[in-house]
């Protein structure tokens, strides 16, 4: 007898995309580790007046990146560095070094986490899970001023009525 099906999904919505809504995020760091970036890509969707579609974060840096990760238990973040570090540890006879010893494992740490993150957008909301969150991880020890390029795509609520025509870019800052 076969096994009972495990998989189940909702039925499929259609929208055509009526905004492209642009910002540049900008973030000091403090140094390396974790900065929470939820309530701000809350706020830009919610400014973007997104109702359905996906909003796209881009990092214009090679050494600092962005995930998405539990945001419950802090000591998630802490581990999360530890591996990193023991990944790309510093002192580990990296020939790139004319901005510190910290900088390419800095370069790897990026590697091997994202530059970029796609999250859906459902009835105005971002779709992440119940315990996600999203961050920057800042990989060099030193504070630095990092931007991120917020991008979102799809149907718009203008505050004042319908949706915008299409293709109109809502902003642009």
């Amino acid at each position: 007898m076969p096994p009972a099906k495990s998989i189940s999904r909702s039925a499929s919505s259609t929208v055509n995309v009526t905004a492209i809504v642009s910002s540049l995020l900008t973030v000091q760091t403090r140094g390396a580790g974790f900065a929470d970036l939820t309530a701000e890509i809350a706020s830009f969707v919610r400014d973007a007046g997104a109702q359905e579609g996906a909003v796209t974060l881009f990092i214009r840096h090679t050494s600092a990146s962005l995930t998405i990760q539990e945001n419950a238990d802090p000591s998630v973040l802490d581990d999360l560095m530890t591996a990193l570090g023991r990944l790309a540890p510093e002192g580990a006879g990296w020939s790139h070094d004319t901005e510190g010893p910290d900088d390419m494992p800095a370069h790897i740490k990026t590697m091997l986490t994202a530059t970029s993150l796609h999250i859906p957008v459902l009835k105005g909301k971002l779709a992440l899970g119940t315990w996600q969150a999203i961050y920057l991880i800042e990989h060099r020890r030193a504070p630095h001023r990092r931007e991120i390029v917020l991008q979102f795509a799809g149907v718009s609520q203008d505050k004042a009525g319908p949706p915008s025509p299409p293709a109109a870019v809502l902003s642009r800052n």
